[in-house]
């Protein structure tokens, strides 16, 4: 009886972690979004919010471990539950990391570059919520294995987009008139953000090698 209460005990909280990353992941967004529209103050206010989000999903996530540690979940999916929410976190960490970069670093846009900038942004950062949706969709058992695999499929699209997004715009970066040390800059900065689709991409197949396990 108290194997089953811990195991419940660990699935909330891994939707507690999933709610809290998404919401880091978009006030990331909105971060950007704010900074590319030269609303510098707003930038700082929800860098900060970011910041905090990004510590409350540690929180979770360090509960969550020390439950499975105690004894709580099936024993051949333990260690995969805890890599699964490890990698999950890990997006949000790289959402930190673009504010990080756009605050501290200051990168400077050249208005024609603004909007494709926002573009990558928004596809990269809003890959979290078909990524949400496997999760929960897995986590809560409630979906067939066609619905997870659907919204890992919206994620690998997504990624896909980003990448094709990010190939045109490196492109834009390095034929424009730009100093070469403003080129790099900015490459450097577009990276920082399709890093974030890229490790969204990661979770997802830390999910398949779960999702199967569960099955056997």
């Amino acid at each position: 009886m108290a194997f089953y209460k811990k195991a419940k005990e660990v699935i909330v909280l891994i939707l507690k972690h999933v709610e809290i990353v998404e919401e880091c992941v978009l006030s990331a967004a909105k971060t950007i979004d704010s900074y590319l529209k030269d609303d510098i103050n707003s930038a700082k206010r929800l860098a900060q919010q970011v910041d905090r989000i990004e510590t409350r999903a540690d929180l979770v996530r360090y509960e969550m471990r020390d439950k499975l540690y105690s004894g709580a979940y099936l024993p051949r999916l333990r260690e995969d539950i805890f890599k699964l929410v490890e990698s999950l976190d890990d997006v949000a960490d790289a959402g930190e990391t673009c504010c990080d970069f756009f605050l501290n670093q200051r990168p400077v846009f050249p208005d024609e570059l603004k909007l494709l900038f926002l573009e990558v942004s928004q596809e990269s950062l809003g890959i979290i919520k078909p990524l949400k949706a496997a999760i929960i969709c897995f986590i809560k058992g409630d979906c067939s294995i066609e619905v997870i695999r659907k919204h890992a499929k919206e994620v690998g699209l997504k990624e896909s987009e980003v990448d094709k997004i990010e190939w045109n715009l490196t492109k834009q970066i390095f034929t424009s008139t730009l100093d070469h040390s403003h080129k790099l800059h900015l490459r450097r900065c577009l990276e920082t953000i399709a890093s974030v689709s890229d490790l969204a991409e990661d979770v997802t197949d830390q999910l398949d090698l779960v999702t199967l396990k569960s099955m056997i």
